[in-house]
């Protein structure tokens, strides 16, 4: 939990102070939202299960 407060908050300050382009702000979201969602994943133990799914044949 506190992994994901620190996370937060220093998302909030490089939004907030660091100046640099909308589009790169939103690309830097999008990359720490995703490695935020599977460091999760594989936290809870839900990572394993899902390499096992076949996709196809």
């Amino acid at each position: 939990m506190i992994t994901l407060i620190v996370v937060g908050v220093l998302l909030w300050l490089v939004n907030n102070y660091i100046p640099m382009d909308g589009k790169i702000k939103r690309i830097l979201n999008i990359v720490v939202v995703v490695a935020v969602v599977v460091w999760l994943l594989n936290m809870l133990g839900l990572m394993d299960s899902l390499r096992t799914i076949r996709i196809g044949r």
